[in-house]
């Protein structure tokens, strides 16, 4: 398995740097929507629907994703994200509560369906507007810091782990894990900080919305795994060998894209 993750980033690791750093945002697009599409699929099978049905799921996403990229007006994104960002806070009431045991998750397919909207569509966006506004290093530098804070919870948790996260949710995870993913933020942020070389109140608050990205690429992890949960799988996929579907790779990026976005906005967009 760990060969198959080692092989799987390999491959795809450089793709996404050559994609970020070379495409126009028109054509990262198209590019990302693929992956959307595909996580689309995989949803319909979080929500309960059978294989004939899925792809018309993924086709109804793929549909609102040609929409919106052409009726493109920005204020009206903006104002999708902002509304993105009040779901989270919601689906974080949600977590909360499944782990005391009150399970307010929607059970009806159509709901889940379209719950998948605020999961599916926002992220694709922010990113959209962070490569068109502040460049694809920008965007580069929001995947890294998801990789390094997952991958601090990882080995953090797998060495020091003791104290359950949400052990009714997601038993592999543990509060020094993310003690860990919240180390490895501090210390991406303050190198990219001083790399853009922003001043002191700068950097204090864009180190203040990468800890805040972070907790929300956790709450996007928990909410994956409670709909899996619920649907009673262990993948969301099997298209990445060793990582499982499309929706398990981004499931921290859909909460955490429209957070930094926003924030990179309100707090950093009249700096750069």
């Amino acid at each position: 398995m760990l060969k198959q993750r080692l092989l799987t980033a390999l491959i795809l690791i450089p793709l996404i740097v050559w994609v970020l750093l070379s495409l126009s945002s028109q054509t990262l697009a198209w590019f990302m929507s693929i992956f959307v599409v595909l996580g689309a699929y995989e949803w319909a099978n979080i929500c309960g629907y059978s294989q004939k049905k899925r792809p018309i799921y993924a086709i109804i996403i793929g549909v609102a994703l040609l929409i919106l990229s052409l009726f493109w007006h920005k204020p009206t994104m903006m104002t999708i994200l902002i509304g993105a960002c009040l779901w989270w806070i919601l689906a974080l009431y949600w977590i909360l509560r499944y782990q005391k045991g009150h399970h307010l998750i929607p059970t009806s397919p159509l709901v889940k369906a379209l719950l998948g909207l605020f999961i599916l569509l926002p992220p694709w966006i922010a990113l959209l507007i962070l490569h068109e506004r502040f460049g694809g290093e920008w965007v580069l530098f929001l995947f890294v810091l998801i990789w390094a804070a997952d991958s601090g919870a990882y080995f953090v948790g797998q060495k020091w782990g003791r104290t359950k996260l949400a052990d009714q949710i997601s038993p592999g995870k543990s509060w020094e894990g993310v003690a860990g993913a919240l180390l490895m933020t501090l210390l991406i942020s303050l190198a990219y900080a001083l790399f853009e070389s922003m001043s002191l109140m700068t950097l204090s608050y864009f180190m203040l919305l990468c800890l805040l990205t972070v907790i929300a690429s956790i709450i996007g992890d928990l909410l994956e795994s409670v709909f899996k949960r619920q649907a009673g799988i262990k993948d969301s996929g099997q298209i990445l060998p060793g990582h499982g579907g499309v929706l398990d790779r981004i499931d921290s990026l859909t909460s955490a894209a429209p957070i930094f976005v926003v924030g990179l906005i309100l707090l950093l967009g009249n700096v750069f």
